[in-house]
């Protein structure tokens, strides 16, 4: 049987087991969301589901579930020298890689393995392919570095800034907004920043700089860059800059 279940104001979609793909992968309670039809006919359950989310206004699949369906349990990647490519769209990507937990495949720099670590990694990191919408890919090196090199493994595993971009993704940060909208928001916090030093608010000067922090971070990731490395890039150009503090202000030196 393959149900069509509808998430208020989140989305709409199929699946043939509400409990595994509903409530344990995407963390909804029965109560979260309601089944709005169901059927033993795909064919009929995947016209069923692009009718439902555009007349609720939903982001339309690019692929119907019936088409999808075939790449589920078994999903074929395409591995060359510099990438892997996976055989759906960007906004199908989680539930494809949740449902081949475990899977793995041979590149040239090792054996990538499906893990609830590594799948939170792909969505962050993967791009859309130039050459077909309904595919998507990651830079082999990129994974490598990430999880199977010992010491970036275990400087990269914890890192908040990927908590943030995991938490970004989840909540549809990177499908529906954009960097604009996320320099706007950065502006709006660098105000309550600034708000918080007039009024010498230690809790708001706090509270103003972690957000920036994560706006900064989505943006990056809009970016196609990481934080991280932007932040190391800075540290390397002023690491061994010489200068005087004027003012209240530290000026560099300059030939």
């Amino acid at each position: 049987m393959f149900y069509l279940y509808h998430i208020p104001n989140k989305k709409i979609g199929v699946t043939r087991d509400l409990n595994k793909r509903v409530t344990e992968q995407q963390g909804y309670s029965s109560d979260e969301y309601e089944v709005l039809d169901q059927s033993e006919d795909i064919d009929y359950i995947s016209e069923r589901e692009i009718e439902l989310q555009k007349s609720y206004g939903y982001k339309v699949d690019r692929q119907k579930y019936n088409q999808l369906i075939k790449l589920n349990k078994k999903m074929e990647v395409n591995v060359t020298e510099q990438t892997t490519t996976f055989p759906v769209p960007l906004n199908k990507l989680k539930g494809n890689l949740l449902d081949n937990l475990g899977m793995s495949w041979q590149t040239d720099l090792g054996e990538f393995r499906l893990t609830i670590e590594t799948v939170y990694w792909i969505l962050a990191n993967a791009k859309m392919s130039m050459y077909n919408s309904g595919r998507c890919y990651i830079y082999n090196k990129a994974y490598y570095e990430a999880f199977i090199r010992e010491e970036a493994y275990e400087s990269s595993s914890d890192s908040i800034f990927d908590l943030i971009r995991k938490w970004a993704y989840d909540r549809g940060i990177y499908d529906k907004g954009d960097s604009n909208t996320q320099y706007i928001k950065l502006m709006e916090e660098a105000g309550e920043l600034a708000q918080g030093l007039l009024k010498r608010n230690d809790v708001e000067i706090y509270d103003a700089i972690g957000d920036m922090i994560v706006v900064l971070t989505n943006l990056a990731h809009m970016e196609g860059v990481k934080i991280e490395d932007c932040i190391q890039d800075a540290y390397d150009e002023i690491a061994d800059r010489k200068g005087k503090m004027i003012n209240g202000t530290f000026v560099k030196e300059t030939l």
